[in-house]
């Protein structure tokens, strides 16, 4: 629901809101020359005026004189490690006195966190993480916590990178669920739209002013162009039938020799959920930590059973993330595993890039 119009002077006022509402603020920041979450407390922490620039392997930011803040397409972190963390400690064990075994849990941390400036493919990357882990009968305890106390605020991508396709995948640029509050920014300001009670709340408290039918106007034509400057593209929304057929593709051996397996990919992906679990007994013998940590397809010991690897090689492994990732996941849930945001091409060492690799070995599929 369209709420009304923030002029950018009182951005200020979102943050205090949210803060008055009980919120950690997470917003993105230039940190090691890109943009990442952090925690922002002021509207001077953003990074207004920054535009990045992205190709495979290939990531830089630049300053202008925009007075924007979100003027750029996406870093290389998502929400995921939000919610799924990357490494943390599940349950504990203590040997008692008589010989018997005491387990505990460990919370996850209780504090209510506000992320602004969350882009269609990372929303879309989120649900697909909502139906993973909290998925009944085996809800995931430190997720659920996570997930029910994020405050998502979104923005409406106007300028994606070389490497962004989520219009191919029907995720983007226009964020259409999912959302708290979703923000269209302009030159003198934002248009708000509220996605849910608790936003409509906080909407309520920034005093909108009546949103003009030409800032309406100039929002939808961002939108538009956004869409058009999408020149990268997957050959259909459904592969599994394409990349199935074709397991013993020459281009799986081409890629294996352009790929170093290092996991990148995967690290940077809004939606692989891939992790090991790791024991740490403690010196003394008398207890033990269980953690869970984001593990990758890519390495040896993903799939090392009873002593057999069995994915020994790069092909294989290569072939297994695609094939899941753009293939299967339609039988796990109805959809891909992709999302567009051009992440594991923009930072792939070696600029490989998803759309040409699926395309080469699915080329004449149908789109559907």
């Amino acid at each position: 629901m369209e709420t009304g119009f923030l002029p950018r002077g009182r951005f200020q006022g979102l943050l205090d809101a949210l803060h008055r509402a009980g919120y950690r603020c997470f917003g993105p920041q230039v940190r090691d020359g890109a943009i990442v979450y952090a925690a922002v407390s002021a509207s001077e922490d953003l990074p207004q005026g920054m535009r990045d620039h992205q190709s495979p392997g290939y990531y830089r930011l630049e300053r202008t004189s925009s007075l924007r803040y979100f003027g750029w397409a996406n870093g290389p972190q998502a929400l995921k490690p939000l919610v799924f963390a990357p490494h943390e400690v599940l349950w504990r064990a203590r040997r008692l006195p008589d010989g018997g075994i005491e387990f505990s849990t460990e919370p996850p941390s209780t504090d209510k966190l506000a992320v602004i400036g969350v882009r269609a493919c990372d929303l879309a990357a989120l649900a697909l993480q909502d139906r993973h882990f909290l998925a009944a009968p085996q809800s995931d305890p430190h997720y659920a916590a996570r997930r029910a106390r994020l405050f998502v605020v979104a923005v409406h991508c106007s300028d994606p990178s070389d490497t962004c396709f989520c219009v191919s995948t029907g995720d983007g640029p226009q964020a259409s669920a999912g959302f708290d509050l979703a923000l269209s920014e302009l030159d003198d300001g934002f248009l708000v739209e509220s996605g849910t009670a608790l936003g409509a709340g906080v909407a309520a408290a920034l005093e909108l002013e009546v949103v003009s039918a030409e800032a309406r106007a100039a929002a939808a034509r961002q939108i538009e162009a956004a869409r058009e400057r999408q020149h990268r593209r997957l050959p259909s929304r459904n592969l599994r039938a394409a990349l199935f057929a074709n397991l013993e593709h020459p281009r799986w051996e081409d890629v294996a020799g352009r790929c170093l397996a290092c996991g990148n990919c995967t690290s940077v992906c809004p939606t692989c959920f891939c992790h090991a679990g790791i024991e740490s007994p403690g010196l003394s013998g008398e207890t033990s930590m269980h953690a869970r940590a984001w593990d990758s397809c890519f390495t040896q010991g993903h799939s090392y059973i009873n002593s057999v690897t069995v994915r020994s090689d790069t092909r294989a492994r290569y072939r297994q993330w695609l094939t899941h990732k753009l293939g299967s996941w339609h039988e796990q849930f109805g959809r891909s595993g992709c999302v567009g945001c051009g992440r594991c091409i923009s930072w792939c060492p070696v600029g490989i890039d998803i759309t040409e690799e699926a395309g080469a070995v699915c080329a004449g599929a149908a789109d559907e």
